[in-house]
């Protein structure tokens, strides 16, 4: 009975079907990435703040003699102006979690010279397939209503995310402008929903 089931042309393309849908589910879900973690841990920048360059201090005077003489008027040295000495953090906020269990913060980081980064600090979330890291203009929002609000508006990929835990940093685009963006999110692209998202906010 066994074999001449097997014998017939309608098992064979039954049993091929299954396969490649079967196939095909594994690729789009990648359910094993549930159980794998890839851990990252890039140096991250350091932060401070604005400080002027001192003005070089004049020679002291010269010894004053009997001698009367005539000096010549001067010109006050010019004063120097502030330079930045080190990054800034202009914004950061905390994780919360959406579809999937996530913590850590996110920072967005001002160079010394004028570039900036976004800055994932101790990030732990689940691995899936897929996962881009986004700044948006959209407000966090807890629970199963903040899902899939992300691309509701104005949103921009930075990159695929590099790991699913550890420290990482990701360069914005000469064009884009933090100030207009409020939240970050941890962004599966295939399913289009959020893992996790930080709300940024001015330090």
């Amino acid at each position: 009975m066994g074999k001449s089931i097997f014998r017939s042309p309608v098992a064979w393309a039954a049993l091929a079907c299954a396969v490649v849908v079967t196939a095909l589910a594994l690729f789009w879900f990648q359910p094993w990435k549930l159980f794998t973690d890839t851990y990252v841990d890039e140096a991250i920048p350091g932060a401070g703040t604005t400080s002027a360059v001192p003005a070089p201090t004049s020679a002291p005077p010269a010894p004053t003699t009997p001698t009367v003489t005539t000096l010549a008027p001067t010109t006050p040295a010019p004063t120097s102006k502030a330079t930045p000495a080190a990054n800034e953090i202009l914004a950061s906020g905390t994780f919360v979690t959406h579809e999937h269990q996530t913590t850590g913060s996110a920072e967005i980081h001002r160079l010394a010279n004028g570039r900036h980064q976004l800055v994932l600090r101790n990030l732990k979330t689940s691995n899936g397939p897929d996962l881009r890291v986004w700044l948006t203009d959209q407000p966090v929002i807890r629970g199963t209503a903040g899902w899939r609000v992300f691309d509701d508006g104005e949103w921009v990929e930075l990159a695929r995310l590099k790991g699913n835990k550890g420290n990482q940093v990701y360069d914005l685009p000469a064009s884009v402008d933090p100030g207009d963006f409020r939240s970050v999110s941890i962004w599966c692209k295939r399913f289009s929903v959020s893992f996790g998202a930080a709300d940024i906010k001015p330090t």
